[in-house]
């Protein structure tokens, strides 16, 4: 016979107080729904599609995340406009490079972990603290990186602590390791840190920053192929993030294509990019 008293109403698990992390409350209630519980057959790496590239830069009172547009499935182009930047909570940003579909599940996760905690907690966690939880959660994937479907954040943010942006950078174990100025993750990442070291100033403002994050993207889609140069004919430009004492906003893409348009008239009359002074 049906216990009509219990239709309709939430498990027990949901009503009793327990952990302010929303992952592992689920690890508990319904461990199957967990990215990394979900362990394939086999090395999928070539099936599924690919983001790449994504550079960080601090400036005076902030920091920057830029991604490119291109996902890939081998050696095809999967994807022209995948968005690989996003709004962790209301001071940080976090993008992903690796299985693109993967990625953004994990972001998502992410997002609710934090939210979850603030409401649980009635308080925010430190910036810090957000980045532990999310090298919590990588360490969770590492079945799933085992088999050739790894995640990669990037993770950036205002702590309001020091008056500074701060960058943290990931391995598939979990590893987290805090970056200094500026970073790049991805296939392009070694190409786009070379241009990241070349153009990088401590006094950089945040649309200087911005500029600074377009030319490593140009840099790292001119060498890799994985990664997306400014598409100009269809209108598509890196999504760009600003984290400073006011807040997280994306650039909106009509400011960003002007800064792109500059970039480009500007690598017409030097391909490979502006050149910094030697003192």
């Amino acid at each position: 016979m049906v216990d009509v008293s219990r239709l309709g109403s939430l498990p027990a698990e949901f009503l009793t107080p327990g952990t302010s992390s929303f992952t592992e409350f689920l690890r508990q209630y319904s461990p199957e729904l967990l990215p990394g519980n979900r362990v394939p057959v086999g090395d999928l790496s070539g099936l599924v599609p690919h983001a790449t590239t994504l550079v960080a830069t601090t400036f005076v009172g902030g920091v920057v995340m830029a991604g490119d547009r291109r996902a890939t499935m081998g050696n095809m182009i999967a994807q022209r406009d995948i968005q690989k930047v996003f709004q962790a909570d209301e001071y940080s940003a976090v993008g992903m490079a690796g299985s693109a579909g993967l990625g953004l599940e994990l972001i998502r996760l992410f997002q609710l972990e934090l939210e979850h905690y603030e409401k649980i907690e009635g308080t925010v966690l430190s910036l810090e603290g957000k980045a532990n939880r999310l090298s919590h959660m990588i360490r969770g994937n590492l079945g799933m990186a085992m088999q050739g479907l790894a995640v990669v954040p990037l993770f950036a943010g205002y702590d309001t602590a020091i008056g500074g942006g701060r960058i943290f950078s990931y391995d598939v174990t979990g590893g987290r390791y805090e970056e200094h100025q500026f970073f790049s993750v991805g296939s392009g990442s070694v190409f786009a840190r070379g241009s990241l070291k070349k153009l990088y100033r401590n006094d950089l403002t945040a649309d200087d920053a911005i500029a600074v994050t377009v030319q490593a993207l140009y840099d790292a889609a001119d060498d890799d192929s994985a990664t997306g140069g400014p598409d100009l004919q269809r209108k598509i430009y890196p999504i760009v993030a600003v984290v400073d004492e006011t807040g997280y906003r994306q650039r909106d893409e009509q400011a960003v294509a002007q800064i792109v348009e500059e970039v480009v008239a500007g690598r017409d009359l030097r391909p490979d990019g502006p050149v910094a002074p030697l003192r």
